[in-house]
């Protein structure tokens, strides 16, 4: 072909580009899928701004007006004309180069084959580091985002669905590169390409950055989820997450826990030190429980001083207990604000699902009873839900009634337990413990309605009458028998306590170095002008203070340089597992010995009820010892009858060894044995084992499963037998409830007896058989049941 007809074939062959070029940009715009100059896709009909932006373009590229019926002559009018190729790139450039938004291309198999250099730019990556790679190892859609942003799906499922996308929003991947790591987020619109015969050429789009409003709506929704002072979940995303676990774990038989906690004492420091502190202490409480439960849960705060803790797959109850007790313990440890030293604790409830509940409902409001428990138990406890709590808060408000009764009827008695001297077996004081032996109810513990009174301000009341009547019979003891009376941190803290001191004193004739004050390290919580001149006060007036349960909670060396104490208690809790190999208690109370001895101080030590344990503390330096070994607390009268001539004395009876505490109990429990159940009455009860009453023919080494009721079934092999009595050791050894009970760490799933044919709900109380033999008896019953009563 010669080279004067090479020009006119060249020519046509580039106004057919041309034209393809541009009526193809113009459909992606009638398609809606290219962002003119970063306006949103243009839906208006065809008189509207979309047909008339269309046509404007369609005329600058190709030099015609957009209506292929004939060319307009444009007289002067410099359009660009279909020949002029250059020109027509630099308007595509233009509109790219601007960064209003891009346009991209992939081939069949999703490689990027086209993208505009201004946007590799913005990304602050070369263009041939993006070119030929896969668009999805280049960008995803938000995966921690994606329920907030509409549950889209993923890029890489759309592309290979080859699905028209319409303003998709999608981040560039970070380990694809990014201008400093910084996180680049678009809209892609696209559509598929076909050829003539439906083959599947690639995707042809527009892209538009949306970086700053995806990042400012995402900070909304933040804002909107998140506890503005804790950076915590707040209620309402607390509230949703709850929900939908436990509707997704309902489906995969899956459990979670709820954790509620508030803390207590915290409107003392918001009225001390002021709304900033309580704020302050707050963030604080917040950064502690994320450091103690980590990645295992999530943590929101309620509002106040309310916390909640979903912690999903986990259900053990040895766990949760033992979490609960850290949270507690850290907690509790003092904060140090701008405007002083804090001191609070703080209570937990816990729930678990299906066990529990099944509903968010039921869970919380279990939660929620379990933590009222936990407070109305004396505060700074864990509780797990079970199914006879009772609405706590009514409870709170019949015992408190009750209680100021009892003050007015002389229910309340005050019984004392020894404090001997380790060398000689001499008394040389008692400790009054208060008792109160309710009409109806039965004995109530300290434990329960100490609380209830500093809540109701009837502490102080209730400690007043107390230091009189401790200082009256203390009059009738011989001289050298101190009495010790607990002094609760709010009586510590109310005005005139000191004068309270010095009125039973001179009322009762007592001298004042025969009283001693037993106070814990919650009185260092109020303000320490305050605590620092009722020290001073009750220095002066000669009586000694005594520093409780030391060595349990945070134990500050400062406590012991700033308060004039005479003496530390030592607490049971370590004397409990002094003896065991395996535990650090007997070097600690050493430590508190020496550190004692070394401040001229005396040491009490509480809890020794065997021998062993005697003896050990004994060889750590104790020589003042408090516990069962000697006698527990008992009334005035009887009291009165042992000291006989003036002299006390009290020889150790005890256990040769400590065992685990084995509480009494008359409870009817099942026994299961291969296909059989049996009824027989639990006598006590340890987490290592009980004793059993009414089978006979059992022998020893055989294996029996205990239903402890509301789905705790305890494996366990008799490992002693006395006529219809039977000792049992658990293979897996029971756990706290936080509330002075033992349970199971596991219970039966009601998804195991939703299986079974019952509904899928909570654990109904009670006992109730597993079925475990299917239809019929594979064997006969080898025990004889025999009725048993107390």
């Amino acid at each position: 072909m010669s080279e004067s007809a090479v020009g006119p074939l060249a020519a046509a062959a580039e106004k057919r580009a041309a034209l393809a070029v541009a009526r193809g940009i113009c459909r992606l715009f009638a398609r809606n899928e290219v962002w003119l100059f970063g306006q949103m896709p243009f839906r208006h009909g065809p008189r509207g701004e979309a047909t008339m932006a269309v046509k404007k373009l369609f005329q600058g590229l190709t030099g015609r007006s957009g209506d292929t019926a004939h060319d307009a002559d444009y007289g002067s009018v410099a359009v660009i004309s279909p020949r002029d190729g250059a020109r027509r790139l630099e308007l595509l450039d233009d509109f790219e180069t601007a960064g209003l938004g891009w346009m991209w291309a992939t081939d069949a198999d999703g490689r990027l084959i086209y993208i505009s250099q201004s946007a590799a730019a913005k990304l602050g990556r070369p263009l041939d580091e993006l070119l030929a790679r896969p668009l999805v190892e280049l960008f995803e859609t938000d995966p921690d985002n994606a329920a907030e942003r509409g549950s889209e799906r993923p890029l890489k499922f759309q592309l290979s669905a080859r699905n028209k996308l319409t303003a998709v929003t999608v981040r560039f991947i970070s380990g694809a590169g990014g201008a400093g790591g910084r996180s680049a987020w678009w809209s892609i619109s696209g559509h598929p390409k076909f050829d003539a015969g439906g083959r599947f050429l690639g995707y042809r789009g527009s892209a538009k950055d949306i970086t700053l409003e995806y990042e400012r709506a995402l900070e909304d929704s933040r804002l909107a989820e998140y506890d503005s002072l804790t950076g915590l979940a707040n209620r309402h995303r607390m509230t949703r997450r709850l929900e939908g676990t436990l509707a997704a774990y309902k489906a995969a038989k899956r459990s979670c826990t709820l954790m509620m906690l508030d803390l207590d004492r915290f409107k003392q420091v918001n009225d001390t030190l002021g709304h900033p502190a309580g704020d302050e202490l707050l963030r604080q409480v917040a950064q502690r429980l994320v450091s103690i439960v980590g990645d295992r849960g999530e943590i929101g705060r309620l509002g106040g001083d309310e916390f909640q803790v979903i912690l999903p797959d986990l259900d053990d109850r040895g766990k949760l207990g033992e979490l609960a007790a850290k949270v507690i313990q850290i907690v509790s440890q003092p904060y140090s604000l701008e405007e002083g030293r804090a001191v609070i604790g703080t209570s937990v409830g816990l729930a678990v699902a299906p066990y529990d509940g099944v509903e968010r409902e039921e869970i919380v409001r279990a939660a929620d009873l379990a933590l009222y428990a936990a407070k109305n138990g004396g505060r700074g406890a864990f509780r797990f839900y079970s199914s006879d709590l009772k609405d706590e808060a009514e409870e709170r408000r019949e015992l408190e009634d009750d209680l100021r009764r009892a003050l007015d009827t002389e229910q309340l008695e005050l019984h004392y337990q020894p404090v001997v001297r380790a060398a000689d077996s001499m008394v040389v004081g008692c400790e009054a413990l208060m008792r109160w032996e309710h009409p109806e109810r039965g004995p109530i513990g300290p434990e329960t309605f100490v609380g209830i009174a500093e809540e109701s301000n009837l502490i102080v009341q209730l400690g007043e009458w107390a230091l009189r009547r401790a200082c009256e019979d203390a009059m009738a003891w011989p001289a050298s028998v101190r009495v010790a009376v607990n002094v609760s941190a709010v009586q510590f803290a109310s005005a005139g306590f000191a004068t309270v001191v010095t009125n039973a004193l001179e009322a009762t004739g007592l001298a004042p170095e025969r009283l001693e004050l037993e106070l814990t390290e919650s009185v260092f919580m109020h303000d320490s002008d305050i605590t620092d001149e009722s020290f001073k006060m009750l220095k002066q007036l000669g009586v000694r203070l005594a520093l409780d349960d030391f060595g349990t909670g945070y134990s500050s060396l400062s406590y012991l340089r700033s308060a004039p104490f005479d003496k530390l208690k030592v607490d049971k809790s370590f004397v409990d597992s002094c003896t065991q190999q395996d535990q650090n208690s007997a070097k600690i109370i050493a430590a508190i010995i020496g550190l004692s001895d070394a401040l001229g101080m005396e040491t009490t030590v509480e809890g020794v009820e065997a021998f062993d344990q005697l003896e050990l503390v004994k060889s750590k330096g104790a020589k003042f010892i408090q516990g069962w070994i000697y006698a527990k607390a008992i009334p005035q009268e009887v009291l009165l009858e042992r000291m006989g001539s003036g002299e006390f004395k009290i020889e150790p009876d005890g256990p040769d060894r400590h065992r685990p505490e084995r509480r009494s109990v008359f409870r009817r429990i099942g026994i299961i044995h291969e296909d059989h159940r049996y009824e027989a009455v639990m006598r006590n009860l340890s987490k290592t084992g009980a004793h059993i009453d009414g089978l006979i023919g059992v022998t020893e080494g055989t294996g029996l499963v205990l239903d402890l009721g509301g789905g705790q079934l305890a494996v366990c092999k008799v490992n002693r037998v006395q006529d219809a009595q039977i000792a049992v050791e658990f293979e897996t050894p029971l756990v706290s409830d936080g509330a002075g009970g033992l349970v199971t760490r596991h219970r039966v799933s009601p998804y195991a007896l939703a299986a079974a044919g019952m509904p899928l709900a909570a654990l109904p109380p009670g006992n109730y058989p597993l079925a475990l033999g299917g239809e019929g008896k594979a064997t006969k019953p080898q025990f004889l049941q025999v009725t048993v009563g107390r």
